[in-house]
């Protein structure tokens, strides 16, 4: 049995940019990048023709939309202007820490984040003072597929030494409820207060570790929705 996190909602919570698209544009003004006048409407617009279920990295994006616009960008400037405009400040959600421990008490544990921004979830983890608590680190930006595909699940499984049907994933968002597909178990935190979190996720775990009916994921008498 293994459990994995999604991060942000579930974990920690974190500042980000009130106008994103603004905010990469004055990061990229700092490095010397010329940004073109509609540089909103660029920023919004789809630059990368990905499979469905893949992940754009935001620097890849931020490229290809300046290129768009007849813009070369020197060197590395489109990632750490993207780097320094979602460089956050992190608070850990109430119960998160008492969820982390109760699940290690099980088996390995893993953080599956889906994060556009490279490093960014690490660095979150750092500050939140919780990096040396997760076995494996597992964000949509470097495995290259994004919650609710299955391919992100498996990987996470993989990087635990865990079959997919004995992952409990632990979310906030209808994406997480993905490890299903996989045969694996969700555990919805909206449906959960925070001081109950730990000894839900303990009991989706233990239940796991012996196949037992308690890990059933029907979550209709919860209010739970997919």
């Amino acid at each position: 049995m293994a459990v994995s996190f999604d991060l942000f909602g579930t974990l920690v919570d974190v500042t980000r940019p009130d106008d994103p698209a603004e905010a990469v544009a004055r990061e990229l003004r700092e490095r010397d990048v010329a940004v073109p006048y509609d540089w909103g409407a660029a920023y919004r617009e789809v630059h990368v023709d990905a499979p469905e279920g893949a992940e754009v990295p935001l620097p890849a994006h931020v490229a290809r939309a300046l290129a768009s616009r007849g813009v070369d960008a020197p060197g590395n400037a489109p990632r750490r202007a993207v780097v320094a405009a979602f460089d956050p400040d992190v608070t850990v959600r109430p119960g998160a820490r008492e969820a982390v421990a109760a699940a290690r008490e099980h088996g390995p544990v893993a953080v599956c984040s889906n994060c556009a921004v490279p490093g960014l979830v690490r660095t979150t983890l750092v500050r939140a003072d919780v990096r040396e608590e997760f076995d494996a680190v597992v964000a949509s930006a470097a495995c290259g597929w994004r919650k609710p595909d299955a391919r992100v699940f498996e990987r996470t499984a993989d990087a635990l030494d865990c079959d997919p049907r004995d992952l409990v994933h632990v979310g906030d968002a209808d994406a997480d409820a993905g490890v299903e597909d996989v045969g694996g178990h969700f555990v919805d935190v909206r449906t959960v207060p925070p001081a109950e979190l730990a000894d839900v996720v303990a009991s989706f775990a233990a239940s796991a570790d012996t196949g037992g009916d308690e890990a059933s994921t029907d979550r209709t008498d919860e209010g739970g929705s997919r």
